[in-house]
């Protein structure tokens, strides 16, 4: 990173906080997704947690699953998990062109578990 470049972190939500259901989880992930949208941000940050309390692991698998599917129905563009949020990889650098506060965000290239990066669009 480029001295004149300040650390920003990407909009988020920390969906672990309160402890919810993965169903619970679900909703509140789709609310933000949808407004986040709705505000024309093209990269949000989803902080699920990494199961060390037993219910983060529950949210991360389950929440990616579902970012999965919202994939694959074309209802958000791409996501990476924590770990897969840094310079090395390959998929990732592309964005990285077009949303230059990616590597401004302090999880870049610190392979977080605990967190999951969505590209809106």
């Amino acid at each position: 990173m480029r001295k004149n470049q300040k650390m920003q972190e990407l909009p988020m939500i920390n969906i672990e906080n309160g402890m919810p259901s993965l169903q619970e989880a679900k909703r509140i992930m789709a609310q933000f997704i949808n407004e986040s949208k709705h505000l024309g941000r093209k990269v949000i940050k989803i902080i699920h947690g990494y199961g060390s309390s037993g219910v983060g692991g529950k949210l991360r698998v389950g929440l990616r699953q579902e970012l999965e599917v919202r994939k694959r129905d074309r209802k958000i563009r791409d996501f990476f998990p924590g770990e897969q949020f840094g310079r090395s990889n390959a998929e990732l650098s592309a964005y990285i062109n077009q949303i230059p506060q990616l590597p401004r965000d302090p999880d870049f290239d610190q392979k977080n578990p605990g967190i999951t990066i969505v590209i809106l669009g």
